[in-house]
């Protein structure tokens, strides 16, 4: 009996090793639990072991790149001034001025707030690079539809590579994308930074959604998009697929079976526990 229990272990440590690492990605850094897309969100997502940091990029009226989700502040989860709360229209002076910890969003029960709060700049989440040798995902957030929110893509793609190449983190950073113009200008302005096709849209094909966005390494669908034919068929051209926004154990459990390379989700803590304890992580 001892001995099958020995080799029962030795099977279960063989067959953990053997298993793919996904790597886990704080999606606007933990905003289960901390108020999304600000400091204390990411160092919590920094503490609990996250690979990645995952963000969002809005530009003020004096070109400053901040990180917000919505080009609107949202007052649903941040509180300042009245008038004026387009982040293209405000100075980041005037962005400075809202605190967007004090209020609890009604859509995660765990999350605590932060009072006193306010929207960081790229700047400054970058900064926190040296507690660790997670990486970065960046969203450049810009619609063709409505130009008037964010600079034009060439423009917002130079100023968010002049950050990244100012700290050194060239090697350690995705930039992702809805709009895949945005991409493209990437791509031409600086080659060495690793792009991610952002998709959310009727069913399609990864490999096709690698190409149009013009060739990028890595596909990220929303995760009900996700197949274990596509991912097979993306990883046979050499492609990376990591889904977005995945929650749940269940859904957890789906992608680990599809073969993903890494999930985005708003728990990190709670997706790391759940890898550990079926030892893949």
């Amino acid at each position: 009996m001892a001995n099958r229990k020995a080799i029962l272990m030795v099977m279960m440590t063989v067959a953990a090793t053997a298993a793919p690492r996904i790597q886990v990605q704080g999606h606007r850094g933990a905003r289960a639990v901390r108020p999304e897309n600000t400091l204390p969100a990411f160092e919590y997502a920094i503490q609990a072991g996250a690979d990645v940091l995952e963000l969002d990029l809005a530009v003020t009226k004096d070109d400053v790149l901040v990180v917000s989700h919505d080009p609107i502040i949202n007052k649903k989860i941040c509180a300042g001034p009245d008038g004026e709360s387009v982040i293209r229209r405000l100075t980041l002076a005037q962005v400075k001025q809202w605190d967007c910890g004090a209020m609890k969003d009604a859509h995660f029960p765990k999350q605590e707030p932060a009072p006193g709060t306010r929207i960081p700049t790229l700047d400054e989440v970058l900064a926190l690079a040296p507690r660790g040798t997670f990486a970065y995902n960046i969203e450049i957030k810009i619609d063709e539809k409505k130009p008037e929110l964010s600079p034009d893509p060439e423009a917002f793609a130079r100023m968010t590579a002049d950050v990244i190449r100012k700290h050194g983190l060239e090697k350690r950073v995705i930039v992702q994308s809805f709009d895949f113009r945005a991409l493209r200008a990437m791509k031409q302005i600086a080659p060495e930074i690793m792009l991610s096709a952002l998709y959310g849209n009727f069913p399609k094909d990864f490999v096709e959604i690698s190409k149009e966005a013009g060739g990028t390494p890595i596909v990220a669908p929303h995760y009900m998009l996700v197949t274990k034919g596509k991912v097979k068929k993306a990883h046979a051209a050499g492609l990376q697929v990591i889904p977005w926004t995945v929650n749940t154990p269940g859904a957890w459990n789906k992608m680990i079976k599809a073969g993903v390379d890494a999930i985005i989700t708003d728990d990190p803590a709670a997706l790391i526990g759940y890898l550990k304890e079926r030892g893949l992580r």
